[in-house]
């Protein structure tokens, strides 16, 4: 596999976390909350934020291989199995948001 390869990888790993460690929209934009109140992103809008991110490493990762050479065409097996891939890939994310026990 190219370095290229290897990027693309690590940005969708990156992206497919975003969502789950911090409490931003796309880790940059500030979410509105109660005052004195931590905000809280609701998990639809974790799931949406992750649509978004996939469509923008689908983005990414196309012109990567478009500067490598000849961009494939996709058919819609490519994205029932990029799809699933990408949400495997935000598993860690998901696990640390909701499945780690808190410390008090």
């Amino acid at each position: 596999m190219s370095s290229s390869s290897w990027l693309a990888i690590a940005i969708a790993l990156a992206a497919a976390n975003l969502p789950f460690i911090n409490e931003r929209l796309f880790g940059v934009i500030p979410l509105n909350s109660a005052p004195g109140e931590a905000p809280n992103k609701s998990g639809w809008l974790r799931v949406a934020e992750l649509l978004v991110l996939y469509l923008v490493v689908g983005v990414v990762a196309y012109f990567l291989e478009s500067r490598i050479g000849n961009v494939f065409t996709q058919v819609k097996e490519f994205y029932m199995i990029t799809v699933p891939l990408f949400v495997v890939l935000a598993f860690p994310g998901f696990v640390m948001r909701y499945l780690r026990k808190r410390q008090h």
